[in-house]
């Protein structure tokens, strides 16, 4: 039945398409998102549909879309040199076979973050995917969020959908992504014109919120926690009093607490004694490893080269007896760990030249996404929605490259989807303002002319 479901729905949507092409690009996002592929027993998992969707929705754009104004961004060529660098490492790579198969999902990732900002032309079709990706990501969540309060989940055991932990299933992954969203969540709730703004839209906003804030409790994994603390800071910016804002946060800080699992307390409180946590002293001794790799190999190992690391942890953990305070060192080896960082997985994989790109992109969009911030903050009508949704998209990416810095999700498609989306929304509102020029200067010109009889 849930084979027949999933055809059913991506059957229905594709149909659809036919008439309205700008679907297929919804589609993939859908696809590529919740993978139902994966998730299928028998129908779809031997079927390519993500490589299939995808070229229906270039087909689609290339025959029927709008190209009057086609035009290729900065950051859009940053990403083609990024994608042209990584195939380059990826034919000189440490660990050839281990690299082209990170790289046969990646290149994917990156070239529909390349072209989608073309279809994204329109308020609508900015929106329409927003909420796709929103709806998709949510479809992961709220499972997640039910066996959360079912069972409390645990670190490596909350089964999201299916037993893969890859993608958007992996838990410290979903947990930065859910967290990452919730702007955008309160600004479709808010603003968003495909579903009429009542209580209804609202209040599943608002419960699709509490299933993004149960993600670190079901997985247990504190990027999440430092993500929702990230998350709080930034919204800080726009609370209106920010006293009650503060006082409102803490009071749902303490409530929360009780109901909280013992496992999830616990493994919050390693934050603090990371050096008697030997997952935590790991990532350490990898980021170290990466450090020293690169001053011989600056360019890069290629996909997956932390596979030939080779560690020595050491772990301090300390117990109380009355007056005496016992102190423990313990020293193991280990060998093959990830890089468990976005920013020391692109160093170790496209070495310096990659890193430098990587900051690029996501510096740029932060950036520009502040510009429009500010250039919109006091819009008359109908632009209102224009700072709002900046701010959003930009929170998003900065929660991402908060949480990044504890997991390597430095490809994540997810990520690149909305990078996507904010390269498509800054070029349609500077195309905007940039129309809106013309008709300002006639404007004021018959308003200058002197009245004739």
């Amino acid at each position: 039945m849930r084979d027949l479901a999933f055809v059913g729905f991506l059957a229905a949507l594709l149909a659809m398409a036919l008439k309205r092409p700008f679907l297929f690009v919804l589609a993939y996002a859908y696809v590529d998102i919740v993978a139902p592929q994966r998730l299928s027993y028998y129908l779809l998992n031997s079927i390519p549909v993500s490589m299939i969707v995808a070229g229906l929705a270039v087909a689609g754009w290339f025959i029927a879309d709008d190209k009057r104004h086609f035009k290729v961004t900065g950051r859009q060529w940053l990403m083609l040199i990024l994608l042209g660098y990584a195939g380059l490492t990826t034919l000189s790579a440490d660990f050839p076979i281990e690299a082209y198969d990170k790289w046969e999902w990646v290149w994917k990732a990156m070239v529909w973050a390349i072209f989608l900002p073309f279809t994204l032309r329109t308020r609508l079709r900015i929106e329409a995917y927003l909420l796709f990706m929103i709806l998709s990501a949510g479809a992961i969540i709220i499972v997640g969020g039910l066996k959360t309060v079912a069972s409390g989940g645990g670190y490596g055991a909350l089964n999201l959908m299916i037993d893969n932990n890859s993608g958007l299933y992996e838990g410290s992954t979903i947990s930065t992504v859910a967290i990452a969203i919730i702007p955008v969540i309160l600004w479709l709730a808010r603003f968003g014109t495909i579903y009429p703004r009542d209580w209804r839209v609202r209040g599943f906003a608002y419960a699709l919120i509490f299933a993004c804030l149960l993600m670190p409790v079901g997985t247990e994994a504190r990027t999440g926690l430092v993500c929702i603390a990230a998350l709080a800071i930034l919204m800080l910016r726009d609370a209106k009093n920010r006293f009650v804002y503060v006082g409102m946060v803490g009071i749902a800080l303490v409530a929360a607490i009780p109901f909280l699992p013992q496992t999830f307390t616990s493994r919050m409180e390693t934050i603090s004694t990371y050096q008697a946590d030997s997952s935590a002293t790991t990532r350490l001794a990898v980021w170290a490893w990466t450090l020293d790799y690169v001053q011989d190999h600056p360019l890069g190992g290629g996909f997956e080269a932390y596979r030939q690391n080779r560690l020595q942890v050491d772990t301090v953990s300390s117990q109380t007896a009355g007056a005496v305070e016992m102190v423990a060192q313990t020293t193991s080896q280990d060998s093959g760990r990830a890089y468990h960082s976005s920013y020391f997985e692109m160093l170790g994989e496209q070495g310096f030249p990659g890193l430098i790109l990587f900051l690029l992109i996501h510096g740029i969009g932060v950036v520009r996404m502040e510009i429009l911030r500010r250039r919109y903050r006091k819009a008359d009508e109908g632009e209102e929605w224009i700072a709002p949704l900046a701010t959003a998209l930009q929170h998003g990416q900065l929660v991402y490259l908060i949480g990044s810095l504890f997991v390597g999700i430095a490809f994540q498609p997810f990520i690149y989807m909305l990078l996507a989306v904010q390269i498509g929304f800054d070029a349609y509102v500077t195309r905007k303002a940039r129309d809106a020029v013309p008709s300002r200067w006639a404007s004021a010109a018959t308003e200058a002319e002197p009245a004739t009889t």
